[in-house]
């Protein structure tokens, strides 16, 4: 399946720049599942999500259809990347503990990568999604912001953009929530959507 691909031809900056989330984020995912051997991270760009993940489970699976993004990686002994698509996991069935995407939900067949949810996922496996929307600074430089992103640039964001404008609230989940819109602190993170997958 051929993805839509914005981000590979600037991988190196996407590095630099794209925010890093908070570590209260990941020990309060941890502590959702009863074991931690294996999580994946879907749509992991390059590895943000998966190096935090690396300190709370045994082994991290972090998939991504860019190559590009994948080879600015940071390396971690127990986190593995791996060039695929969120609807053609390669992980064994029943294998996995934690599935988290961060920042890239609005990008998949969701669907099809439900289903794959469905079938890597454990018996009390948790898959977990979260967004951030604009930044906010001062009120001043918040106004500026919003003129770009609204006015000025609001005509050619991708369609995929708004569910993140709406915070995911729209999105369909087939799953038992267990938890929604926790705020995580340290830069302001918005857990919207945590499920529980079977």
């Amino acid at each position: 399946m051929a993805f839509k691909d914005y981000f590979s031809a600037q991988a190196r900056q996407y590095t630099q720049f794209r925010p890093r989330y908070p570590s209260t984020l990941f020990e309060y995912l941890s502590a959702l599942t009863a074991s931690h051997d294996l999580a994946w991270d879907c749509g992991t760009g390059n590895g943000q999500a998966a190096g935090d993940l690396a300190r709370f489970f045994d082994e991290v699976i972090a998939t991504d259809p860019s190559a590009s993004q994948l080879a600015y990686a940071e390396a971690h002994s127990n986190v593995q990347y791996l060039v695929a698509s969120a609807e053609e996991c390669p992980l064994a069935s029943h294998s996995v503990d934690l599935v988290t995407v961060a920042q890239a939900m609005h990008w998949f067949e969701l669907p099809t990568f439900y289903e794959q949810v469905r079938r890597v996922g454990r018996v009390g496996g948790v898959l977990a999604a979260w967004s951030y929307g604009l930044a906010q600074i001062t009120p001043e430089v918040d106004t500026v912001v919003a003129w770009l992103y609204w006015d000025l640039l609001g005509a050619f964001w991708p369609p995929e953009r708004r569910l993140i404008e709406e915070r995911y609230a729209t999105i369909w989940f087939p799953f038992e929530e267990v938890d929604r819109a926790r705020v995580f602190h340290e830069g302001r993170v918005e857990l919207r959507r945590i499920l529980r997958v079977s």
